[in-house]
């Protein structure tokens, strides 16, 4: 079929044959679990678990792939699948990322990714080229990018979502038999969608300077080594369309244009989006006149950065520190004002200060992980990671060297709670450590098919989806590890991003071990709760039944009470037919 998008499309994907980084031949692949309980003979560095750590993080993104697979898959037990995404709109949107544990690829949370993951390689790139990762990190990139370079057909067009999120849900097995059909959703510029325009502008920026510059944004720190000029400039054309077509174009969430969307990834707004974007756009493009405009940007939608979270939808905390280390570090795009300095250093430190002195919305469980209720519930890992990640981020910005230290400490301890040093003795990440998660909520890795029985078809999960960050444990340091228990058990695209980040730093930071190192195998299994959790997958300990089980109950308990309902209404009719009163 012919494109109906074919001239614009064929100028704007000119990017995507740049030479990648030759991949290593025998490839890198992950150990057996049992490697990560031995712990190294000498403190060394770079440290070889953390490497490793960070060649699993990244496996991972590998095992997520969509499209057809190349001849340098790693991941044995996947295929080539969903091969027509696109063709309901005559364009080529194959490849990619599938979000979580299901199917749909999306956009929006995507881009965030690929934000976190550009940012963290142009703060802590020394890490992956120790870690001799980098040749996966660039590979990993461009699967992104190029698929997100494909969504991007014209400069007022983007591709938000593929697959419907009710039909994905109801389906549970391998990537062979996909559930059918996968509509494109799209916003454009009579449909606009100002966050999902400007978080792909974001991203697009925030890689192109990572392959267009070796200029560091941390003091002490190199970017990884991915020069690209030509595709640096492919992904600086598309930020800057796509910036255009969301501050050009009527302001409002991509779920206001597209429905569909809001059952998946709903947005809370587009002012995060908007301003991170035009910083990173001052980055990729060494533009003062991006950098004053994220300025003005901030002030007029009168932006605060108090007790948000950070994570896909809500970008916020962010701000602060990226401004703080382009004034500190790129004083040509800035301006470099003391003044201004201070001002974005009061603004970060304040937002951090309240979580270290307990005055914030976040708070510690007893086993010290920062929780924040309502945002933590469905994944409560990734807001205390995403905080950790920014948090390293700027401590050697602080304003004092007992600031740095204390945001460094802090930091420290949720990235170690992560790593195992919790009530569950247990590493989230699958596959690192023998007490790490066995039972991931992911269809592609369980080997399953029965929807309605997930957590036994098969009893033992078939294939190890090594490096997956899981959602993570209950607000009481609580984890189940049941494979239907998405709350606590799901992967994602964005759950794994800071984590990555976090471990590059640890390549280049830690010469001791990951925690996880210390665990003694067989130490989760003795303090694995028994019976069920309590959260949205089982109500206070409920069945647990599937996503797709749920609203399938739902619909026949809807249509079971239209009908009793309709038979009420018609017998009440025929009484009053009879006696001439509505109630007898």
């Amino acid at each position: 079929m012919k494109s109906r998008f074919s001239l614009a499309t064929l100028s704007l994907a000119a990017g995507l044959a740049n030479a990648a980084l030759p991949l290593p031949n025998p490839p890198w692949m992950p150990p057996p679990a049992s490697s990560g309980a031995q712990k190294s003979s000498a403190p060394q560095q770079p440290n070889a678990q953390w490497s490793t750590l960070v060649g699993d993080l990244l496996y991972f993104y590998e095992a997520q792939r969509s499209g057809n697979l190349p001849s340098t898959n790693r991941v044995p037990w996947r295929n080539s699948s969903a091969t027509s995404d696109g063709s309901d709109l005559g364009i080529d949107l194959t490849g990619g990322y599938y979000d979580a544990g299901d199917y749909i690829k999306c956009t929006y949370p995507m881009s965030w990714a690929m934000t976190s993951i550009c940012w963290g390689a142009i703060d802590n790139g020394q890490g992956y080229d120790q870690a001799k990762q980098t040749p996966y990190l660039d590979d990993m990139l461009r699967w992104g990018l190029d698929w997100l370079i494909k969504a991007h057909p014209n400069p007022n067009t983007l591709v938000v979502q593929v697959g419907d999120g009710d039909i994905d849900n109801n389906y549970w097995g391998g990537d062979q038999h996909i559930a059918t059909p996968r509509p494109s959703f799209v916003i454009n510029a009579t449909n606009p969608g100002t966050d999902a325009a400007s978080s792909a502008a974001a991203a697009f920026a925030a890689c192109s300077a990572l392959y267009g510059s070796s200029t560091p944004l941390a003091s002490g720190s190199t970017p990884a080594s991915l020069r690209d000029p030509a595709y640096a400039q492919t992904l600086l054309t598309h930020a800057n369309q796509l910036f255009s077509f969301a501050t050009n174009t009527r302001f409002q969430t991509y779920q206001t244009a597209v429905p569909a969307v809001a059952d998946v990834y709903a947005s809370s707004g587009f002012h995060d989006d908007i301003v991170l974007a035009s910083l990173f756009l001052a980055l990729a493009g060494n533009s003062s006149s991006f950098f004053n405009l994220a300025e003005t940007y901030y002030s007029n939608f009168s932006m605060t950065v108090t007790d948000t979270i950070l994570n896909w939808d809500d970008k916020t905390p962010a701000i602060p520190v990226l401004f703080t280390q382009l004034l500190s570090q790129r004083q040509d795009i800035s301006g470099g004002s003391q003044k201004d300095l201070n001002t974005w250093q009061g603004r970060a430190e304040q937002f951090f200060d309240r979580i270290l002195n307990n005055k914030s919305r976040g708070y510690l469980t007893k086993g010290g992980l920062l929780y924040y209720d309502g945002d933590s519930n469905d994944a409560s890992l990734n807001p205390a990671l995403n905080i950790a990640m920014i948090m390293f981020r700027y401590a050697p910005l602080a304003s004092s060297s007992q600031k740095t230290n204390d945001y460094q400490t802090f930091a420290k301890r949720q990235l170690d709670y992560a790593l195992g040093k919790n009530p569950m003795n247990a590493p989230y990440v699958v596959g690192v450590n023998p007490n790490a998660p066995t039972n991931p909520h992911s269809a592609m890795a369980s080997g399953g098919n029965d929807i309605n029985n997930i957590d036994t078809n098969p009893v033992q999960t078939r294939n190890v989806i090594y490096g997956a960050v899981v959602g993570g444990p209950s607000p009481g340091d609580l984890f189940y590890d049941i494979r239907s228990d998405w709350v606590e058990t799901e992967v994602a695209l964005d759950y794994n991003a800071p984590f990555l980040t976090l471990a590059a730093m640890g390549v280049s930071k830690y010469s001791d071990d990951p925690f996880y190192t210390s665990l003694a195998d067989g130490a989760y299994a003795s303090v694995k709760p028994s019976g069920k959790p309590c959260d949205d997958a089982f109500p206070c300990g409920g069945s647990g039944l599937s996503r797709g089980a749920t609203i399938a109950i739902a619909v026949i308990v809807t249509l079971v009470g239209l009908v009793l309902i309709g038979l009420l209404v018609r017998f009440f009719m025929l009484r009053r037919a009879k006696t001439g009163k509505l109630f007898v």
